[in-house]
């Protein structure tokens, strides 16, 4: 057996492994399918870094953001590591081109599954021998899971015409059902398992009920000027962010707002001034938290019923991941749960879509004119194309009405989790199919909280440093340009 603490010391300056890597990464190196829930801070990335160095064969990840990418990449970077590279759009052509050519040279090859599809891609990987194939933030994969993908559904047309060498499948949060799907899905051979208790005893859950929405800015501005970040607030709406963040500036709250809607240019700023502490609270929709790995967030605060059990989970994850206390604030008002059931639907393609989509085909023309007629969001053709590749138009319908039935399902359970008079950790914990072990002081609302045993009070209120604009927060932070 090799001596994994040795090379685990040599390549990356840990002298132990954490909870669960050192049984997974054996596995690997025994040539198992292996599937990793290991909580958000647990290392799941050193779970295939190490075996690049044992296998001798290149690493597969097939990861689904760009800026986890890419963080990643930089990650294995600091280590020393140079054969690494990002099979992504950020590539120039001739750059593409380049590393295609020489893609047996790197150790680690992140690529998405969109990239994944693409001809030369495929064409070069099969000409190659892997040794380990990587889906990251697997609960992806299933059409139950919270992060409904159809390019991620195709990776298992890909493995289908692939030799391929053991998989392994990681998240940090996953449902038995979603479980099963990736064994599914992926075409796992009896694969080894290792399933880490989601609970973490440093999370402590509260949730303040409120008469009325309006109510809920001034709530979150009043909590933010009396404790200590760093946080993140997480709303529904990319409107929303933006008045958060100036409300908690206008206070002296060192804020931003970030969405998808942002360039990316000014999202990868705002999240490195974060990392760096030049920034105390982001206000974001849920486009803002994958990949980025700041271990003293201190708060979580929902203005929302987030679309599952699975989603709260992630976004909550972020926090403590120091292991110091950190708090989760969920803010509810009655029917809350209405807007995010008709978030998680309204991309859903309807009956309609189904039908023309159907005619589209049947007269020889490219569905794609329904994207250009505005009939339909491009979120809801690439669920609609996907499905309509291999099942009837009836079929189709059918699996819609039964995701769509599912995500409103999700969303009530969501609900119920904030509005049961039960322990919180408890019943996540049964989502999850786990069971309670120890419970910690300050537990959650249910079980009785206080925020000054979790939080430091702000000493004073003097105001912050207010950098209003992008030009005034460059110049603080690069001030030799």
């Amino acid at each position: 057996m090799t001596n994994l603490e040795q090379l685990l010391q040599q390549h990356f300056g840990y002298s132990t492994f954490r909870s669960g890597q050192k049984e997974v990464i054996e596995a690997i190196i025994e040539n198992h399918d292996v599937i990793a829930l290991l909580p958000t801070g647990m290392g799941k990335s050193l779970c295939y870094q190490l075996p690049g160095y044992i296998l001798n064969k290149p690493i597969l990840i097939i990861s689904p953001l760009l800026s986890l990418m890419q963080d990643q990449v930089e990650q294995l970077k600091r280590f020393g590591e140079k054969r690494v590279v990002a099979l992504n759009s950020f590539l120039q052509m001739s750059e593409k081109r380049n590393v295609l050519q020489h893609l047996q040279q790197y150790r680690f090859i992140f690529t998405s599954p969109e990239m994944l599809m693409n001809p030369q891609v495929q064409g070069a990987l099969r000409e190659m021998q892997l040794g380990l194939i990587v889906v990251d933030e697997a609960h992806c994969i299933s059409q139950w899971g919270f992060d409904f993908r159809p390019d991620y559904l195709k990776i298992t047309d890909w493995l289908d015409n692939t030799k391929r060498p053991p998989i392994l499948a990681l998240s940090a949060t996953a449902t038995e059902q979603v479980v099963k799907d990736m064994k599914n899905y992926l075409h796992m051979n009896e694969p080894f398992e290792y399933i880490h208790s989601v609970d973490r005893l440093n999370l402590h859950y509260d949730v303040v009920q409120l008469e009325n929405a309006a109510e809920k800015a001034p709530w979150i501005v009043d909590h933010v000027l009396t404790t200590c970040g760093p946080g993140i607030i997480y709303t529904q709406s990319r409107k929303k962010t933006g008045i958060y963040a100036e409300q908690l500036l206008a206070n002296g709250i060192r804020a931003a707002a970030y969405h998808a809607g942002m360039e990316a240019e000014d999202r990868q700023f705002i999240q490195q001034q974060f990392l760096a502490g030049q920034l105390e609270w982001i206000c974001a929709t849920n486009a803002f938290g994958m990949g980025v790995h700041k271990d003293n967030v201190r708060q979580i605060i929902h203005d929302h019923i987030p679309s599952t059990v699975a989603n709260y989970m992630q976004e909550v994850g972020r926090a403590g991941r120091d292991g110091q206390d950190a708090l989760s604030i969920l803010l509810y008002v009655p029917n809350d749960e209405d807007m995010t059931k008709f978030i998680v639907t309204e991309d859903l393609p309807q009956q309609r879509h189904v039908e023309q989509y159907a005619a589209y085909m049947q007269q020889g023309e490219n569905p794609a004119i329904m994207l250009d007629q505005h009939q339909i969001s491009e979120t809801g053709f690439r669920v609609l194309s996907y499905w309509m590749q291999s099942l009837t138009p009836e079929e189709v319908q059918q699996k819609l009405t039964a995701i769509r039935f599912s995500k409103v399902h999700q969303v009530d359970e969501m609900k119920e989790l904030v509005t049961a008079e039960k322990c919180i950790r408890e019943q996540l914990l049964h989502y999850f199919g786990q069971s309670l072990g120890e419970k910690p002081a300050h537990c959650c609302h249910y079980c009785g909280i206080e925020f000054g045993a979790i939080l430091k009070w702000r000493k004073n209120l003097e105001v912050q440093e207010n950098i209003a604009s992008w030009e005034d927060r460059l110049t603080a932070l690069l001030p030799n340009l």
